[in-house]
């Protein structure tokens, strides 16, 4: 009997997984593939629950990954939800909870279709191929133990894959309207700025970091980094928080932090915009006489699949099932393709995502069976 992905979906979301927590998804995952006759194995690191699973030889000539977490970010004010956020409640055709576009809901999708067509297909049209799962824990967290440990673990045991597709939810209006080809890259920087504290009626006396920090971030923020590439909207540059905790009107603060997030494109990289933001730094502190501090964290360069056969038959699938030619992308935020990039060509495509991260998160059921469909279309296509 096929597996049906709308009440997959359901158990997952009532699975209370709030990044770390596993929540029983990924047990739940790992019996039904392991019924199925995939190999299963928990790659859990650093406190984080993660399933590696296989169909088929290890290595095979031929070997189609799927991408996906299982993990949600907190619900919130959960009186604010007209259903209950863990009800996986079904009610006038529309699956409430969270994790109903991201990204339960994916994963069901392509584990339904994985599992129906390898127990659908001739064993000998697949006698060079294989099915693997990536499902992680820290998609929504920290990311450092969830799809890299994985690949970390892949990688010593030897475990390739030829392509993958990542199950983000990564329509905007209708299921099919965009496939992300790419995603840019992230690098946040904490500045911490050293003064001398002391009477803002004596300022000869103080030392104040809040001016050479908003002269940094001025310089930081001047002019664009780049007008955009032939794949990319241009870099952005955000300050997302600015503080003293200084209390006092009459008091020049001894210390002050900023904190500064670029997304940038493939002009771009990680250790570039760190060289940039560095020699600003020391251009300030030289001028003020302000010690500052710069620490960057990357969580991901940029990244680009060029279309060709696998954007094709991602593109076609989509096409056939959801009647819409999908828009090639290289929009919004960040997800684990950014490290699966290193390993094989990736894709993301996925629900509408309009609910996702809020309150009243929901999803048509109907988008849910579609998805199937095209995952299952994608499968066919890949193996014939």
């Amino acid at each position: 009997m096929p597996i049906d992905p709308v009440d997959l979906s359901a158990r997952l979301i009532r699975c209370p997984s709030v990044t770390p927590e596993e929540g029983g998804a990924l047990v739940l995952l790992e019996g039904m593939l392991a019924e199925a006759g995939f190999a299963c194995t928990r790659v859990d690191r650093g406190g984080v629950s993660n399933l590696f699973a296989r169909w088929g030889a290890k290595n095979a000539a031929k070997t189609f990954g799927f991408g996906g977490h299982t993990d949600v970010v907190p619900v919130g004010d959960e009186a604010a939800w007209s259903k209950p956020p863990f009800s996986g409640l079904i009610e006038e055709g529309v699956l409430w909870g969270r994790g109903a576009t991201d990204m339960k809901t994916g994963v069901a999708a392509f584990v339904a279709a994985a599992v129906d067509f390898v127990k659908d297909t001739p064993p000998e049209a697949l006698a060079d191929g294989a099915i693997v799962f990536v499902i992680t824990g820290d998609e929504e967290g920290p990311a450092k133990d969830g799809t890299v440990a994985v690949l970390d673990w892949m990688e010593a045991q030897g475990e390739t894959m030829s392509v993958c597709l990542v199950g983000e939810p990564t329509s905007p209006e209708v299921l099919g309207d965009m496939i992300k080809i790419g995603r840019r890259g992230s690098v946040t920087f904490d500045l911490v700025a050293e003064g001398v504290q002391g009477h803002v009626a004596y300022p000869h006396r103080a030392k104040n970091p809040l001016h050479a920090l908003v002269d940094l971030l001025g310089r930081m923020n001047a002019q664009p980094l780049d007008n955009g590439t032939a794949h990319f909207d241009p870099t952005s540059l955000q300050m997302t928080t600015i503080d003293c905790g200084n209390q006092a009107s009459n008091v020049v603060p001894a210390r002050a932090m900023a904190r500064v997030n670029i997304r940038f494109n493939d002009a771009h990289s990680g250790a570039s915009l760190t060289e940039w933001a560095e020699g600003l730094v020391a251009e300030v502190a030289g001028a003020t006489g302000v010690k500052i501090g710069l620490t960057a964290s990357i969580s991901g360069e940029s990244f680009y699949t060029a279309p060709g056969p696998f954007v094709d038959l991602v593109s076609d699938a989509i096409e056939a099932e959801c009647g819409i030619r999908p828009e090639l992308s290289t929009s919004g935020g960040t997800s684990d393709a950014r490290f699966i990039k290193n390993h094989c060509p990736v894709l993301e495509f996925g629900l509408v995502g309009k609910t996702m991260h809020k309150v009243d998160e929901r999803i048509e059921i109907a988008q849910i069976t579609q998805l199937k469909a095209v995952y299952t279309r994608i499968l066919k296509g890949y193996f014939a």
